[in-house]
């Protein structure tokens, strides 16, 4: 049996908005269907999107709708246009899982991004080596060109931080994760030392939240939360036995709190800085 298709959270969005604009102006999917002259499967599938919907029946619709504003057409097209345009990381998606494109791809498009790691240092600050001995590790049973794949779409996610206009990156890190001998300990000291040069660059805050600080507000683990730019909302993903999950603001701001109360207990970024050289320095 075939896997079903992955739909984007780009293409559900939009979906999103096309159903809520034909449900405000008390519209049945018949009624929208008969105007494009298409069959309402179709245009049911525009609204999950499960088949994106193209600009000639979007701006047929917009018309029909009565969106006459023309920044929320404007701001429509951008989003149809992103649900149709690839980017270099579906190269990968014969690699990974649908849920894990969406994640590179809010990585690639987020303005800012909010981190707590408490078991593996963040991707986008990965050495190679620490990438390729990490994804062994978690993928026992892996040919070595897969593992190559996927440790060769770590480092290309990198690509951000070396752009002209990088995310904003705050990162909050569980020192168990500095401590933890990830490769051996040359790997890992090669390692902090890499997270040290990052953490002197200007859009880049790192924090280490100490084992002193005790119990903390995300005993289950590592999240993000992406802040884009719109049409697209905020979002919070987390990593769950099951699967990824990805929360929509403004479900998100749960995310955002339990972070914020993460920074409350995490040393400040000079403090943070102090501790990583000593790790590097006590490491081979």
């Amino acid at each position: 049996m075939a896997a079903p298709k992955w739909i984007t959270l780009r293409a559900q969005w939009l979906g999103q908005q096309l159903r809520e604009l034909r449900e405000a102006n008390e519209l049945l999917l018949k009624d929208a269907a008969e105007y494009l002259q298409r069959d309402p499967a179709t245009v049911s599938r525009f609204e999950t999107g499960g088949y994106p919907i193209r600009r000639p029946d979007l701006l047929a619709l917009l018309d029909l709708y009565g969106v006459a504003d023309g920044r929320r057409r404007e701001t429509l097209m951008r989003l149809s246009q992103e649900v149709w345009q690839k980017g270099w990381w579906d190269g990968y998606a014969g690699d990974v899982a649908g849920s894990f494109i969406d994640y590179v791809w809010l990585e690639a498009r987020a303005r800012e991004i909010r981190a707590f790691d408490n078991t593996l240092l963040p991707g986008l600050f990965h050495t190679e080596e620490y990438a390729r001995a990490a994804i062994t590790a978690a993928e026992p049973g892996a040919t070595e060109e897969q593992i190559d794949r996927w440790v060769e779409l770590r480092m290309n996610r990198q690509q951000i931080l070396a752009g002209t206009n990088p995310p904003w990156l705050y990162v909050i890190i569980d020192e168990s994760v500095l401590r933890r001998q990830v490769g051996g300990p040359d790997c890992m000291a090669a390692q902090l030392r890499h997270v040290l040069g990052l953490a002197a660059r200007p859009n880049i805050e790192i924090r280490v939240l100490p084992f002193t600080a005790g119990a903390h507000a995300s005993p289950t683990g590592a999240f993000r939360i992406f802040t884009i730019e719109k049409p697209f909302p905020e979002v919070g993903y987390a990593e769950t036995p099951r699967g990824a999950i990805y929360v929509e603001s403004p479900d998100s701001q749960s995310f955002v709190r339990t972070y914020d109360d993460l920074r409350g207990l995490a040393l400040n970024p000079e403090e943070s800085a102090a501790l990583i050289s000593v790790m590097a320095e006590e490491s081979p």
